[in-house]
């Protein structure tokens, strides 16, 4: 019985190191302005992707006063393979292979937002929505394809992978719901997920995620319904 209980011990500290777990109703809190402070995210990419959707929540109050990163995803070729973030007085900038477009966004308030980014290769549209509504469909990187083995961070911007980070570029707020598909989720879909619904997330699913966090970093209920 005791050996029986060591290794359920084992297995369960093995199980929490690797931080794969069902974040469903929690988010991940950065609650200090640092250059340290950030969650590695483990994805399930086996080809390069020649499409992709990302969407998440996140809930801040810097969005008056400076830029902050959401979702940075970069490979040992490019730092910037996927970039969405938040610039002060222009709105969110979306990067695909370094190149970026940006998605006019209204004035910004402090309540949970949830955004989903789209792109695919074969035709360069790159769609960005922001709770529930789409921006003007925009042109990038046709033809690209985001590479593997990559280094997914939440709360920070890299600037080369799985590094290099600026303290004026972090996330101080909430971020969950973060999902992701090799795939662009049509507007039914994005409306499904908007809600609440599911729709099966095939690279980063919120509900099976594996992931490390670092530093200065909390799992807690999220706020938003």
């Amino acid at each position: 019985m005791e050996k029986l209980l060591w290794c359920f011990l084992v297995l369960t500290s093995f199980c929490d190191a690797f931080g794969q777990t069902d974040m469903d109703k929690k988010a991940f809190v950065f609650p200090t302005e640092s250059d340290n402070s950030y969650v590695s995210l483990k994805a399930q990419v086996k080809k390069p992707l020649k499409a992709f959707t990302v969407c998440l929540h996140v809930y801040t109050e810097l969005s008056k006063t400076r830029g902050y990163s959401i979702f940075s995803y970069a490979t040992k070729k490019q730092a910037n393979d996927i970039l969405i973030f938040w610039s002060k007085g222009r709105g969110y900038t979306f990067g695909v292979g370094g190149p970026e477009v940006v998605f006019a966004a209204p004035e910004a308030t402090v309540a949970p937002v949830h955004i989903c980014a789209s792109w695919e290769s074969a035709s360069g549209i790159a769609e960005f929505w922001v709770d529930g509504k789409p921006r003007v469909r925009k042109s990038l990187q046709k033809g690209y394809s985001v590479g593997t083995e990559a280094s997914i961070i939440l709360g920070q911007e890299q600037d080369s992978f799985g590094g290099s980070f600026d303290a004026n570029q972090c996330l101080v707020g909430d971020i969950g719901d973060v999902n992701m598909w090799d795939f662009v989720l049509s507007p039914g879909e994005i409306n499904s997920v908007y809600v609440g619904g599911t729709v099966s997330p095939n690279v980063l699913d919120w509900r099976k995620l594996t992931y490390e966090a670092h530093g200065e970093v909390f799992t807690k209920p999220q706020l938003w319904p």
